[in-house]
This record gives structure tokens, C-alpha cells and sequence, in this order.
């Protein structure tokens, strides 16, 4: 009853995520818990080669998700839902839209997944001194001007999916800080893109005669807990076209996925970070000050509220690992036996933990795909060893596994080891800690500190913005949204914490000399094998 009282009369919040391959929408109470979920199923579509979603994906698709949370509203406590404190949105980062004088979208929407914008990356990258991935929304802008495409001319707006989507629900242009550091480079100082890199930028398009500079279609940035606008009556008919929904809702900063992952997992706070593994992986620490150097191999974002953040983002996680514990269920079938898949893997990570620290001399390579961080642009999976190493489930499944954080390592190793940054705590999420324990304790001898896994990990981007929707309407006073975070959301719950092992360590650095210099065989393997 109460939670159904909480409906009524408002005192909720909703975050409604778009991520690659479903959108979902999770509605929370004052005590932060999920009181109702939503879901789409969407794919993106390579078009004349470019990955994309239509506008119809799109509005179709949130249109559904919403439909689906208000019918679970309805089934689970008999209200049709009408209203709600806050809303936030956040989507997939980076990418392309950008808009004509007439509110048009120009060219199809140019999502993250695009890999079409190498030279502008370089370039942009040497001119400003600091990483651009190609992903990020000024390299898809640079390289259009590159190639001459003439709708750069008419640009008025240029946007990701998330700030779209609240441009035309608000009509309000601004983006949380979080999803601008994906677009263009941050000035942590003052919570605003970077002066001298967009006047670095203005300068080298200066003779195009473009009719904008770079700030003026940019979208304004916002940080956690400001008032991002209003929901207007057309953005409620569009948002739920049953008409139940009303108008006049407070929306927080349009955020990405990688701000309410932060959010989710109470890893906003410096010398904090948090590591989702799965079919692909990345870990991101919160700063306590920018890096002395440029990476390729490390984007440079921000929390919610500004903080510098470090990501590295790799291509390959557990697909390999899928693939030898589906050829190990087949084994165990060709032998008249069954066993559970959610069993098997269990027990085949447990397994790893008895094998010998550092391999026993297997060494494996699990990219499916290209991976970036160890400059390779195609993948061959493959498992070599010298005729003497000790070949033994149990060191093979811990070379699975190693070799499954292997890029993750080599990133975080210039964080630790080059930039001697400090990280207290990560907060682990993804499927890879389903192995409860055993996949908890890998990836502590990889990163080499502190791991924690919290329940409300698997709550996942949605409730990370719906916490940030709360922020904005329930902080108090000079209430920071770390203070908010571990003082009222996460309090109690700090997840279980596994300390690295130091023989675990000393073995994952092993195999990672091992796996440096074998490099060259992954390399031949791609050459080889086309």
C-alpha cells in the first residue's frame, strides 16, 4: 500500500535507458528500490555502412518501454500511472545527430559502433593534445569535414541519442557532464568544455566558412542535480500517447551509460572505479587530477557532477570463454551426461583458482574481434604452449580467464604503473560475478586491489539514472552526489569485498609478460588467417 501511495501521489523517480540492444525504464520509490520495470528489444541496422537507428526506432521503441512500465504499474498495484517526482534519461555515449534551422535530422543517426572516423580521430587527437576516440561526437563532426559532406553547413544542433531525446521532450539543449565528455573534451575546472580546444578546433575549420562555432551547436553542459527542464505538454503525448501522462515533470540531466554505471555502483567518489565484464569489458577510475600524458589506449570522461575519469574499453571479454564452456557441455552430452550451464561455469571457475598462479606456461588469446588496446584491428582466438607447460584443466581455464582481462590489464597498467594513480576500491558488475566468489577473486589479482560486488549492481543504467532523478529533487542543502550515494543509497550495503591475493598477482603479472610477448603471434594468426 504504501508503495502504491508513493505512486499516487508522485514521490518516485524514473530512469529510462537506451542501451544497445534493449531500452528499459526502472521506477523507484524514496527508498531507491525498484517498484516497477519496462522493456524494448531494439537491434541497430548497418545502412549504406553506417551503423544506426531510425527516428521510428526510437520513438517507437520508448514509447513501448513505457507502455510495458505503466502496464506493470497497473498489474502489480492497480494505479494507472499519471505522474512521477523526476525523470532522468541516458543512453549509449558518443555518436551523431545533428539538425537543420527546421529541427531535421540531416544525416542518419551515427551511433557509438562506427568505426569511420580514423583520421579525424588522429588528427583531432594531435591538434588538441588529448585522446579523441573515434566514437566521440566532435570526431564524427571533424571527419564529415573531412570528407565534404554538405550538410555541414546547414548544422544548428548537434546532439547524442540521450540528449536528443530530451531536447524533444523538454526543449531544452543540454546534456549532463558525464555524456559531454563523450562529445568534446571537459575543463574539470570549470564543469564546461574546454576553451582552448574549441578554439583549437574553431581555428582549423575557420577557412571552410561554416556559418557556427563549435560552442553554438553544441548542447549546453549540465552537472548532477541541476534543473534540465520541464516535461512540455507535446513531450508527454510523445513519451505516452494514451494521453495518461501529464505534463510539468522535472527532468534531470540527460546522462550516458557510463554515468549511471558510476551512479549504480556508488563509484562517483575519487579513488573509486568501477569494471563491468562481460561479452566486452571496461573499468573506469574517478581522478584526483588529470593525467600527465595521452593515451591511445584511455579515454578521458567524467562523472555525473565533473570529476575526471579514466575508461579503458576493450572489445573482447567472456566470448571466448562462452565458446569453450559451450565445447565442454557438448563433452560432457557425447558422454551420456547433463549438466546445467549456470553450473558448469561455476564449477569451471572454481577450477581455475586450483591451477598454477601464473598458467603453467598456456598462454591464450580470446579476441573474437579487433582489440584496440593491443592495436590489433582484426581477431583470431587461439591457445599455444610450450611443449613442457603443464597442460591441466585447471591451468587452462585460468588462462580463459586471464586472458579475458588481458587488455584490461595492459590499460590499467599505465594508469597504476605510469600515471602511479591510486584506486581504493572497484565495484565489479556484469556477468562475469555471477561466478559468485571465484570470478571475483581473478579479477582482483588482475587489477591488483580491492574488488566489491554489490546486489544492486544488477539494477544496472536504468536505476542509475532514476537515483540521479532522486538526487536532483531530494538532496539537501550543499548535499554532494557522493554523500547523497553512500550516506542514504548505498548505506548498508557496501557489497562484499575480496582483497587481491598476493600469489594471484604475482601470477597474473607473470602471465602478462607472457601475454605482451605473444603478441606477435596473435599478430601472425591475423595475417595468416584470412
Amino acid at each position: 500500500m504504501d508503495a502504491k501511495q508513493a505512486i499516487i501521489d508522485g514521490k518516485t523517480t524514473l530512469g529510462i535507458e537506451f542501451g544497445s540492444t534493449r531500452i528499459k525504464a526502472v521506477l523507484i520509490g524514496e527508498d531507491f528500490k525498484p517498484l516497477a520495470n519496462g522493456k524494448h528489444s531494439w537491434e541497430n541496422r548497418l545502412e549504406n555502412g553506417i551503423w544506426t537507428y531510425s527516428l521510428d526506432d526510437i520513438w517507437n521503441g520508448l514509447q513501448d518501454c513505457y507502455a510495458d512500465l505503466a502496464k506493470d504499474v497497473q498489474a502489480q498495484y492497480g494505479v494507472t500511472l499519471t505522474t512521477v517526482g523526476a525523470i532522468g534519461f541516458s543512453a549509449m555515449m558518443h555518436g551523431y545527430m545533428v539538425f537543420n534551422d527546421n529541427d531535421e535530422l540531416m544525416v542518419p543517426f551515427r551511433t557509438w559502433r562506427n568505426t569511420i572516423t580514423e583520421e579525424a580521430s588522429e588528427k583531432l587527437t594531435k591538434l588538441f593534445n588529448f585522446h579523441i576516440p573515434q566514437r566521440w561526437s566532435v570526431a564524427h563532426l571533424y571527419q564529415s569535414i573531412l570528407n565534404g559532406e554538405d550538410h555541414v553547413k546547414d548544422i544548428k544542433y548537434l546532439s547524442t541519442l540521450a540528449g536528443y531525446v530530451h531536447w524533444r521532450l523538454t526543449g531544452v539543449k543540454a546534456v549532463g557532464i558525464g555524456e559531454a565528455s563523450g562529445m568534446f573534451p571537459i575543463d574539470p575546472e570549470k564543469n564546461d568544455y574546454d576553451e582552448g580546444m574549441l578554439k583549437k578546433f574553431d581555428d582549423a575549420v575557420a577557412g571552410k566558412g561554416f556559418g557556427f562555432k563549435l560552442r553554438d551547436i553544441l548542447p549546453k553542459v549540465l552537472v548532477a542535480g541541476e534543473d534540465a527542464g520541464t516535461l512540455t505538454d507535446e513531450g508527454a503525448k510523445l513519451l505516452d500517447p494514451s494521453g495518461n501522462l501529464k505534463a510539468g515533470i522535472p527532468l534531470c540531466p540527460a546522462e550516458g551509460d557510463a554515468g549511471t554505471g558510476m551512479t549504480a555502483t556508488n563509484a562517483v567518489a575519487v579513488r573509486t572505479g568501477n569494471v563491468s565484464a562481460g561479452t566486452s569489458c571496461f573499468a573506469m577510475v574517478v581522478l584526483e587530477k588529470n593525467l600527465n600524458n595521452v593515451y591511445d589506449e584511455l579515454d578521458m570522461v567524467t562523472t555525473p557532477t565533473g570529476k575526471p575519469v579514466a575508461m579503458v574499453h576493450c572489445n573482447n571479454c567472456t566470448s571466448d570463454l562462452n565458446a569453450w564452456v559451450g565445447l565442454f557441455d557438448e563433452v560432457i552430452k557425447l558422454a551420456g551426461g547433463s549438466i546445467d550451464m549456470q553450473e558448469l561455469y561455476h564449477r569451471l571457475f572454481a577450477e581455475a583458482l586450483k591451477g598454477e598462479a601464473d598458467c603453467g606456461g598456456v598462454l591464450a588469446y580470446n579476441y573474437l574481434s579487433g582489440e584496440h588496446i593491443t592495436h590489433m584491428e582484426e581477431g583470431r582466438p587461439l591457445v599455444v604452449r610450450t611443449p613442457d607447460a603443464k597442460f591441466t584443466l585447471a591451468n587452462f581455464m585460468r588462462t580463459t580467464l586471464f586472458t579475458a582481462l588481458g587488455a584490461l590489464k595492459t590499460g590499467m597498467n599505465i594508469l597504476i604503473r605510469k600515471e602511479n594513480v591510486q584506486v581504493d576500491k572497484i565495484m565489479g558488475h556484469g556477468g562475469w560475478f555471477n561466478a559468485k566468489g571465484s570470478g571475483q577473486q581473478i579479477m582482483a589479482a588482475a587489477l591488483g586491489v580491492p574488488v566489491a560486488v554489490m546486489e544492486t549492481a544488477g539494477e544496472g543504467g536504468p536505476w542509475g539514472e532514476a537515483i540521479l532523478a532522486s538526487y536532483m529533487i531530494n538532496k539537501n542543502d550543499g548535499e554532494t552526489l557522493e554523500d547523497f550515494l553512500a550516506n542514504r543509497v548505498f548505506k548498508g550495503a557496501e557489497g562484499e569485498s575480496m582483497n587481491p591475493d598476493a600469489k594471484d598477482v604475482a601470477g597474473f603479472d607473470k602471465f602478462l609478460e607472457r601475454y605482451t610477448a605473444g603478441l606477435a603471434i596473435e599478430r601472425a594468426a591475423i595475417d595468416a588467417l584470412k
